[in-house]
C-alpha cells in the first residue's frame, strides 16, 4: 500500500481500514507519541534545572 493511499484514507470513511492501513496508522501515532513524550521529558528536566538554579544558584 502506497503512502498516497494511506494519506487519502480517513477514519471517518464508511469503508473499514485494512489491517495494513490500521497497522500503519497505529505505528505513525506511536512514533508521534514517543517523540512528543521525549520532547516533554526534556522540557520537564530543563525546567527543574532552572528552578534549582533560581533556588540554589549555579553550584
Amino acid at each position: 500500500m502506497s503512502e498516497k493511499e494511506i494519506n487519502a484514507y480517513r477514519l471517518t470513511s464508511l469503508e473499514e481500514p485494512t489491517d495494513e492501513m490500521l497497522a500503519y496508522i497505529m505505528r505513525e501515532a506511536a512514533e508521534e507519541a514517543n517523540q512528543r513524550y521525549d520532547e516533554a521529558l526534556e522540557r520537564y528536566f530543563l525546567e527543574i534545572k532552572e528552578m534549582y538554579k533560581k533556588q540554589y544558584g549555579d553550584n
